[in-house]
């Protein structure tokens, strides 16, 4: 009687169960002549994938140097060249238009300042060619002392100039 080897048992053992016959199927390009994928894999097959298309090149828009300016850090002063402080931040809607800024107003080297909003509307910034510039707001300092002062995550109280800002939508 012959005698059997378990190394020679354990690569057939092997070979079966690395035979896929789907597989081979795909590599050779089509099935066997005759051979057909069990019902579960012809219902679960996906079409080969489309080729990724590439995106489209970005926009390009080119603002000249003296056309704009940054706006953050930037001094606020008054019609009549009072200091007012400096924006801080600049607050959009959900339609990412811009609303109000953010001025840091009053006190010295920060102690004693509090932060308001005005209307978008009410700066002016004719006035920027440099970052040694500064914006108008078209209110005096004793409006801005009376506004109250802002808070993150209560609602806004917006000082407008003209009264002309709508309230946020819904």
């Amino acid at each position: 009687m012959r005698e059997k080897h378990p190394f020679a048992i354990l690569v057939i053992a092997c070979a079966a169960f690395a035979f896929d016959p789907a597989r081979a199927a795909d590599e050779m390009g089509s099935p066997p002549a005759g051979d057909k994928p069990p019902p579960s894999q012809q219902q679960n097959a996906t079409p080969p994938a489309a080729p990724k298309q590439p995106a489209p090149p970005p926009s390009v828009t080119i603002i000249g140097a003296a056309d704009a300016h940054g706006v953050l850090g930037r001094d606020v002063r008054s019609p009549t060249d009072e200091d007012m402080g400096h924006i801080v931040d600049v607050i959009v809607d959900r339609t990412g238009s811009v609303r109000a800024a953010v001025i840091d107003f009053g006190g010295f080297l920060g102690v004693g300042s509090r932060k308001i909003v005005v209307d978008w509307n009410a700066l002016h910034f004719g006035r920027v060619a440099d970052k040694s510039d500064s914006v108008t707001l078209e209110l005096t300092k004793d409006q801005v002392k009376a506004a109250p002062e802002y808070k993150e995550d209560t609602p806004v109280v917006v000082l407008g100039a003209s009264g002309s800002l709508q309230p946020f939508g819904p």
